[in-house]
């Protein structure tokens, strides 16, 4: 009896100092304070065993901390000391679903929803389970159960909406952003997503204030940033998206998608190296994505890095190595490397997957052209002519070969033919201007001459060959006029020529750390061509780094009467 007694005791005993620990738990849990919570819920485990509360407690806690092998043993016995747990079997249910066993947490999760239909965590842990069974019209089904139970939660209303979004209900889910930021207009994530919709919706004025509503309330969101970025583009304000492209990645570098779209934008801002930078980046995130490698390699020619750009084509090709359009890209590399033979060999074996692309002919003509087999070279463009005679650049570079070749007529067919496809030809109306003056028919060059000049003012040599054909005329004041105006451009062109080089060196300087060094390239390039507005921005942007604000926003005005994009960072 007596030991009965002290039995009694120390059980009673252990339930106290169990229900404190507990308790301690709880507290430090809402505190944030992982590793004391998950202490004193062990210290209670072991003093009750029995108890399925701290079995619960303790596992949402090593879920918490990414034990889910731990958290799985804790809550699988919660859920056999009490069958009817709710939150043990949705805790268990999540579990599951970070070690992807999607049949053991639908089995947990449908058991709750069974135990008590109303309740809205089972609800929603079903539809995120049916979802990554890509049952994407059950998901839906259980979140719209999940908000009928709870129509005030505005998580669970913004759950629906992504869900409905995934699934091009683009209204229905605006329906359900719109009523999540109505109930916590303080929260970042339903202003992104609604924003999201509305920017597929075409409403871009309301989405770029959503998102930058958003961005107000959570600046760190890669996502908002992102996202505004996108609409920025679709508004046509190419700067002010690419800043905020650069903050998105600078928050989440590891983002691929919105690396290769600053690569994709920086590229059609003309900042070549940055962009090749990213899409570097890109391709480093995914190294089994074709396209990643793709995009670096075009980058990379155009940047008339053939050589770095070789290996690109390769990795994108061997995971696909049956894509007509790498091998095309790889045929092009080695084209502007001079090696024709192996361009010529890319090009045959891409045309043994395509064989009616005109542009797959067109480029083994320009590949044979170089390699001085112009017989062949002119089957070729024949041939890519024949398949489709709409494309102008055909009819063009088939004109110049043909003019080499010493075949006037047929040249001036072929030129014409180009200018006819596309009516703002200047190189094809300025070549049409250079055959018709050996023709001797300098009347019809000089019209062909001054249309290329009405296109492109700043040719060059259109105005140089105009004032030849001039003089031949005798038109001697016509013709010095032209003269000076090729002499004038020429300098021009080499003075922006300078300046987009000094323009470079100074960004690479720039992210290298190197502010006074940047600061003197671009005070260079400015002075080279006053007129480059990305010379004036970028001295802007150093300026403004090293605290010279008066300055900054001097070459910010001029920047931005220049280029009306180049608008100064906010």
């Amino acid at each position: 009896m007596l030991l009965a007694s002290h039995c009694g005791w120390a059980q009673a005993n252990a339930a106290a100092r169990a229900d404190v620990e507990y308790q301690k738990g709880l507290t430090l849990l809402k505190g944030g304070d992982l590793a004391e919570a998950r202490r004193a819920f062990e210290q209670t485990v072991k003093l009750v065993p029995s108890s399925a509360e701290a079995h619960n407690s303790l596992g949402w806690v090593l879920l918490s901390q990414n034990d889910t092998a731990g958290a799985i043993t804790e809550l699988q016995t919660a859920v056999r000391l009490k069958p009817r747990f709710l939150e043990a079997r949705i805790n268990l249910a999540i579990a599951f679903i970070r070690i992807r066993k999607l049949e053991d947490a639908q089995t947990q999760a449908s058991e709750a929803v069974r135990l008590d239909e109303s309740n809205a965590e089972g609800h929603r842990t079903l539809g995120r389970i049916l979802s990554l069974q890509n049952d994407a019209q059950g998901a839906i089904k259980e979140l719209n159960r999940a908000v009928e139970v709870a129509p005030q939660r505005a998580d669970l209303r913004d759950e629906l909406g992504s869900l409905l979004m995934q699934t091009a209900q683009l209204d229905a889910a605006a329906e359900e952003f719109s009523r999540a930021v109505q109930l916590a207009p303080n929260v970042a994530i339903a202003k992104v997503h609604l924003g999201v919709v509305r920017w597929q919706q075409k409403r871009l004025d309301e989405a770029a204030s959503l998102l930058r509503s958003a961005i107000e309330l959570s600046p760190n969101s890669p996502a908002a940033h992102y996202y505004l970025a996108r609409v920025l583009e679709d508004q046509d304000h190419k700067t002010e998206a690419l800043t905020e492209l650069k903050k998105a990645v600078s928050l989440q570098p590891d983002w691929a998608e919105a690396q290769t779209r600053l690569g994709l934008l920086l590229q059609r801002q003309g900042e070549g190296d940055a962009a090749i930078d990213a899409f570097r980046a890109a391709a480093k995130l995914l190294p089994q994505d074709p396209d990643a490698h793709n995009n670096l390699g075009l980058t990379l020619v155009q940047a008339g890095r053939a050589k770095d750009a070789v290996p690109e084509f390769e990795a994108a090709l061997k995971v696909r190595p049956d894509d007509p359009g790498y091998i095309t890209n790889l045929g092009t590399a080695y084209l502007q490397e001079a090696d024709f033979k192996a361009a010529i060999s890319q090009f045959d074996a891409a045309l043994k997957l395509s064989p009616q692309d005109a542009t797959l002919h067109y480029d083994r003509g320009l590949a044979l052209k170089l390699d001085d087999r112009l017989p062949e070279a002119l089957a070729e463009f024949r041939q890519a002519e024949a398949i489709d005679p709409s494309q102008p650049d055909i009819h063009y570079t088939l004109g110049v070969a043909l003019w080499q070749q010493g075949s006037f007529d047929e040249s001036v067919k072929e030129l014409r033919a180009a200018i006819s496809a596309r009516s703002d030809y200047a190189e094809a109306y300025y070549t049409l201007g250079t055959v018709l003056k050996q023709q001797g028919k300098l009347q019809d060059a000089a019209d062909a001459l001054r249309k290329a000049i009405r296109l492109q003012p700043d040719f060059a040599g259109a105005h140089t060959t105009l004032a030849a054909v001039l003089r031949s005329l005798g038109d001697d004041a016509g013709a010095a006029s032209e003269a000076r105006a090729g002499q004038q451009i020429t300098k021009e062109h080499t003075g922006r020529q300078a300046a987009i080089l000094a323009t470079n060196s100074g960004r690479r300087l720039l992210s290298a750390g190197d502010l006074d060094g940047a600061i003197a390239q671009f005070r260079s390039a400015v002075s080279s061509s006053p007129d480059y507005g990305q010379a004036h921005y970028q001295l802007g942007l150093a300026l403004r780094q090293k605290g010279e604000s008066e300055e900054s926003s001097s070459e910010f005005r001029k920047a931005a009467e220049l280029d009306p994009q180049l608008k100064p960072p906010s």
